[in-house]
């Protein structure tokens, strides 16, 4: 299964659930009783925040696609320069030794996007996945702020 295959069924079912906690909520108010207010008040709060986080996860995606998609027009996108095991897994000193390099690029170049792209690539090719986020997250706003900078200049 792929990763964007998962990630709309965990929406799918995040629907499903949200409609079942609003239902669940509209019982718990409808008995009257002060508990049962008070837990149907609070089931009707978690629906909007996974939504929320469902929003965000899908932007955040959006946002990297686009990145990639200027990166590999502009022929920047980072080529897989990792060694593996025999077992097709990274090599651990290859991705250690990649990311060093793309530290050193994202330090000499902290305003380009283009470097933290390819550090996040580094991120999560080392097995670091809230980092590679972080970058990532970097990227996309130093991206928008120099998209801004060009479309008002």
């Amino acid at each position: 299964m792929t990763s964007r295959t998962g990630f709309f069924l965990l929406a799918a079912a995040l629907v499903v659930v949200s409609l079942l906690c609003v239902g669940e909520g509209v019982q718990l108010v409808a008995t009257g009783k002060p508990l049962g207010i008070g837990l149907g008040l609070c089931a009707f709060v978690v629906p909007p925040i996974g939504i929320w986080f469902l929003r965000q996860t899908i932007r955040f995606g959006r946002a990297s696609e686009q990145l990639a998609r200027e990166l590999e027009a502009e022929g920047g996108l980072p080529v897989d320069e990792l060694r593996r095991t025999t077992g097709g897994r990274i090599d651990r000193a290859s991705a250690d030794e990649v990311f060093a390099r793309r530290k050193a690029e994202a330090e000499a170049a902290p305003h380009d996007w283009r470097v933290f792209f390819r550090l996040a690539v580094a991120y999560a090719d080392a097995g670091d996945t809230p980092r590679a986020r972080k970058a990532m997250q970097h990227a996309i706003k130093l991206h928008s702020t120099t998209t801004e900078t060009r479309s008002t200049a």
